[in-house]
């Protein structure tokens, strides 16, 4: 896992926090002027998803996964299965809730220790360890980009938006809840 330290050391970034406040509104994940806890929030999410995307599709289908969460959804498709079904994946999901049970918000510091002590707990590394974690965080398996959602949800949902965002905390709670 490698997240950047500062926005500085991510590749260029083509969006602005401007064009993030925009795809917000249009999705109508927030109306009115954003606080200035919001603006920088959109800050935030510009220096880190804007590198990661392409385009504005893109940058607005990895701002989905910030405001739209249901467990049972992802847990029905068939990414979830597969992911589900690779070794260690519930342990995974085990010890994540156990760690993420603390109501700190999840920092980039605090995510770098959640994944410090997955991997020493468990002794797995790369997709068996990452792919459960980003499926039962963001809401699909996939690469690092997703971390960069993850960094991204308990500030969001702090800021509060129009529409409400889960925490990392309230998700995984859910996501283990959703286990049939």
């Amino acid at each position: 896992m490698t997240i950047p330290e500062s926005p500085a050391a991510l590749p260029e970034n083509q969006f602005s926090a401007g064009e993030i406040l925009q795809i917000l509104r249009k999705r109508e994940w927030h109306t009115g002027d954003p606080s200035a806890e919001q603006s920088a929030w959109c800050e935030r999410a510009a220096a880190l998803l804007g590198p990661q995307s392409p385009d504005l599709a893109a940058l607005e289908n990895l701002l989905s996964l910030i405001f739209h969460y249901n467990a049972r959804e992802i847990l029905a498709s068939l990414d979830a299965q597969v992911v589900m079904s690779r070794y260690a994946a519930r342990d995974v999901l085990r010890q994540l809730a156990n760690l993420l049970l603390d109501p700190a918000p999840l920092t980039t510091e605090r995510f770098r220790e959640i994944i410090d002590a997955l991997k020493s707990l468990l002794d797995i590394r790369g997709r068996e360890l990452f792919h459960p974690l980003r499926l039962a965080l963001a809401g699909r398996s996939g690469e690092g980009d997703l971390d960069r959602v993850v960094l991204l949800l308990d500030d969001a949902a702090a800021a509060g938006f129009s529409h409400p965002v889960k925490t990392a905390r309230a998700r995984i709670i859910e996501f283990c809840s959703a286990f049939d």
